[in-house]
């Protein structure tokens, strides 16, 4: 997740109006154990249920694989979701960035 948030400012359109959230099935306490230290611009949730149910992914270690990214638009609802968001992987911001400018279009210069 720190490839995205390098990314911030391009992919959100300077973050306009759009919310990000990871979700993984981590604990509140392991997820927070690392997440101190980072300076992400966007949220983290920890749930099981919830990372299940928006398809996030298991490696056969039990740690989490991918984690699943919800993009929430300015008008408060669900603007897309990438069940398995592959960080390493620079055709996944690709899709997310997509997303993102579906719901934020770069204004119209004039």
């Amino acid at each position: 997740m720190r490839a995205y948030r390098d990314q911030y400012a391009e992919l959100f359109n300077e973050g306009r109006n759009v919310v990000l959230m990871a979700i993984s099935n981590d604990s509140p306490e392991e997820g927070a154990s690392w997440l101190k230290d980072e300076d992400f611009p966007y949220l983290f949730g920890t749930d099981a249920d919830t990372f299940a149910a928006f398809g996030g992914s298991m490696r056969d270690n039990g740690m989490v694989g991918s984690r699943a990214v919800i993009v929430v638009g300015p008008d408060g609802r669900v603007a897309g979701v990438i069940p398995q968001f592959r960080q390493t992987d620079p055709t996944a911001y690709e899709e997310l960035g997509a997303i993102i400018d579906e719901v934020t279009p770069e204004p119209e210069e004039g």
